[in-house]
This record gives C-alpha cells, structure tokens and sequence, in this order.
C-alpha cells in the first residue's frame, strides 16, 4: 500500500501544513529550536506513528476476539542518537480491562509486534530523493 504525503513550508519558519487526501495538520519545531511549537514536531509524528498504528492493530484484533477491553494506551518514547545512528522506540502498552489472562497478554504482544508501523520501522529502510 502507497501513501502520498504533501509538506509545504512557507517563509514561516517550520510552520509545515501536511496534506494526506482530505486530511491535514500542522507541524512544527519548538520554541527552542527557532519554530512556534504550533504543531508536532518531526520526531513526534514518527513516535505518533508507531502509538495509533499499534493502538488500531490491538483493537481490530480484541474486537475480534471480543473480548471485554474498555481502553488501550500506547505511549511511545523515542529516543535518537544521531552519532551511533541508533534510534530507540520504548513503547508501553496498557489496557483498561476486565482479567486479561497471562495467555491473552501473550498473544496481545505479539499482536501489537504485528502492527505495519512496527514492521516497517524494524526492517530495512531505503529513502530514494528526487528534485524537481
């Protein structure tokens, strides 16, 4: 599956409108970093990704399983260190819930592993540039 995403940034400096279909929202840098914190930042909509991809994929599945889960929350901490090229997504997972077994929590984490977000941040990435 494809996606298209469009950023357009004006002379606002980082004050980014992204436009996918008929959505839209706004990103931004904070205060510190010279942007008006109107907005996500980059590292943010990719923490975001991974919590509402991970989110979506646990309730289709417990909806299908129909099983008695009120809530989920999926925080997602990322951390980047540019110098070892290392990025570490810490995600962490609870459910508002009657009696989740051993075996049910087993099954969730290997459903919320099964996410396309965790998928694709977990294999091989290639970024192809083009100007024009």
């Amino acid at each position: 599956m494809a996606v298209t995403v469009k950023a357009s940034l004006g002379r606002t400096k980082y004050y980014t409108e992204v436009i996918a279909g008929e959505n839209q929202l706004i990103t931004d840098e904070p205060i510190d970093k010279g942007g008006q914190n109107k907005g996500f930042n980059p590292f943010e909509i990719l923490a975001t990704s991974l919590a509402s991809c991970t989110a979506a994929t646990l309730r289709m599945y417990i909806d299908r399983k129909e099983w008695n889960v009120e809530k989920i929350d999926v925080e997602v901490e990322l951390e980047n260190f540019p110098l070892t090229k290392l990025a570490v997504f810490k995600r962490n997972i609870s459910f508002e819930a009657n009696d989740l077994s051993e075996d049910q929590l087993k099954r969730l984490h290997a459903i919320a592993d099964a996410c396309p977000i965790h998928k694709i941040l977990i294999n091989e990435i290639e970024i192809q540039t083009k100007f024009s």
